[in-house]
């Protein structure tokens, strides 16, 4: 005999609100702009505090771009291309400057600290949402860790200058390379770790100080590496010959990835709708310039061949054309703090994107952890700067690279997506920043990265296979069942 009072028996598709979505319904669901907005600066047990004007974005965005290519990239570049190294940077900032207007117009419409993760996960739905939070992970995450290791390079010929003495191989370089560990790069990511801690305003600080000398330094390349410029080492521009270019293209792009950085302070901004667009665009226009000059300057004063095998290679110049140490000493003092500081504003994007990750609920809590006292998420910078101080202290710089270039082309290809997405889905909002020559710029943003990933060596692919697959398995058995949209569903 029915009780028709009691409640209907539950199936395993069906619960006690309705049917329960398939899953593909469940990969596909997206969190509405509204949502991420309101929740800005929310975290487990407190909040983020929002401090930081458009100087101090602009420069969280130049800390963490200015540096990395020029100081130690570069020796791995200009041997794939020769002096058209300074095309190749031209090439790599073009397909940045794509991405960065799309990046600026969705960071003045959603103004949260996932970057283009919240943006997929507001237009493409979750699974693609984790996809490209997955990417920024390995660009953000393993970027600390390659800048890190540069940083050691840089740190020798400081020390081999001041009081004639060198960190030796076996602790100064990894598994591979010489050495069992880049002892180094594991202090330097610390280092940063410590001054996170502090909150954002205080880092913010210290980053625009920062800032402030490795301009100073590269302008003082430029000034003396000039005088030392010969015109036969121009010829020929393109020993390689486009590809070589594209080439080089790809491996510099890793230079860039800074630029989105002012995008993870999203909820920590005071005026982030206008704000954001505007530290990003002039972030990417001061940095390009400065690169350009800078690698016009490097291969006219050094023969490309010679910067093979060099991490070094700007205080080399430096030395080279005044032929006194001093120079080299000053310009690696410069690199000391300069690459601290992308290792600075890097680390501080990664918490940051894992901390809006957490809060959707697709990794766990403790990354949405905020301390009430500084108001920064302290555990999950401890958590972040250990496993890239591992990285770094083991791991060869060139994989470590291109592997943080595959991943940052993917996200952008993402946030090019996205842009059109939500032009056509809510033409309404209200936009701070509009993409111009719209849909040509993010159809060629799109193109651009997808042509940069395909001049990637194999070896990256299968890096970038394996790192995808890791994080849908990881997905499938943590996330979609735990996400704050699964589980206000059931």
């Amino acid at each position: 005999m029915l009780d028709h009072g009691a409640a209907p028996p539950v199936t395993p598709q069906q619960g006690p609100a309705g049917p329960r979505p398939g899953l593909g319904a469940r990969l596909m669901r997206r969190k509405p702009v509204e949502t991420l907005v309101a929740e800005g600066g929310q975290g487990e047990g407190g909040s983020l505090r929002r401090s930081l004007t458009m100087w101090q974005l602009t420069m969280i965005s130049i800390g963490a771009t200015l540096g990395t290519g020029i100081f130690v990239v570069l020796g791995e570049a200009t041997p794939l291309a020769g002096p058209a190294v300074a095309i190749s940077f031209v090439v790599a900032g073009l397909t940045a400057l794509f991405s960065a207007l799309s990046y600026a117009e969705l960071a003045g419409s959603i103004p949260v600290s996932g970057s283009s993760y919240s943006y997929a996960y507001a237009t493409m739905g979750e699974l693609i949402a984790w996809v490209c939070g997955w990417c920024l992970v390995l660009e953000y995450g393993v970027s600390v860790a390659a800048v890190a290791v540069g940083w050691g390079e840089y740190l020798n010929e400081l020390l081999d200058g001041t009081i004639g003495v060198t960190i030796p191989g076996s602790i100064s370089a990894p598994i591979g390379e010489g050495g069992f560990i880049n002892l180094p790069a594991l202090i330097v990511v610390l280092l940063a770790m410590v001054f996170l801690m502090g909150g954002a305003k205080e880092s913010a600080r210290i980053n625009s100080i920062m800032v402030g000398v490795k301009i100073v330094t590269l302008l003082l390349f430029i000034g003396i590496g000039f005088m030392g410029i010969k015109a036969g080492n121009y010829a020929p521009l393109a020993p390689l010959g486009v590809t070589g270019i594209s080439a080089a293209a790809a491996t510099l792009f890793f230079s860039y990835i800074g630029f989105d950085a002012a995008s993870t302070a999203g909820e920590e901004a005071k005026n982030p709708k206008k704000d954001l667009p505007r530290a990003i665009m002039l972030s990417l226009l001061i940095v390009t310039v400065l690169y350009c000059l800078v690698a016009l300057v490097a291969v006219g004063a050094m023969p490309w061949q010679d910067f093979e095998g060099t991490e070094a290679a700007l205080a080399q110049i430096m030395k080279d054309v005044t032929g006194q140490s001093f120079w080299g000493v000053v310009l690696a003092a410069g690199a000391v703090i300069a690459i601290a500081s992308v290792v600075f504003a890097v680390l501080y994007g990664q918490t940051r994107i894992l901390f809006a990750m957490s809060r959707d609920g697709l990794v766990p809590k403790v990354f949405a952890k905020v301390d009430g006292k500084t108001g920064a998420p302290r555990a999950n910078t401890v958590i972040v700067s250990v496993f890239c101080g591992a990285l770094a202290a083991f791991i060869p710089l060139g994989e470590l690279a291109n592997a943080t270039s595959i991943g940052t082309l993917f996200a952008f290809a993402l946030v090019n997506v996205a842009v059109i997405i939500l032009r056509y889905k809510r033409p309404e909002m209200n936009r701070t920043f509009r993409v111009m020559l719209f849909p040509v710029t993010p159809i060629l943003g799109f193109l651009f990265c997808a042509y940069m990933m395909y001049s990637l060596p194999g070896i990256t692919w299968l890096w970038f296979g394996g790192w995808m697959a890791a994080g849908l398995v990881f997905y499938f058995l943590y996330g979609l069942g735990r996400s704050r949209l699964a589980t206000a569903e059931k």
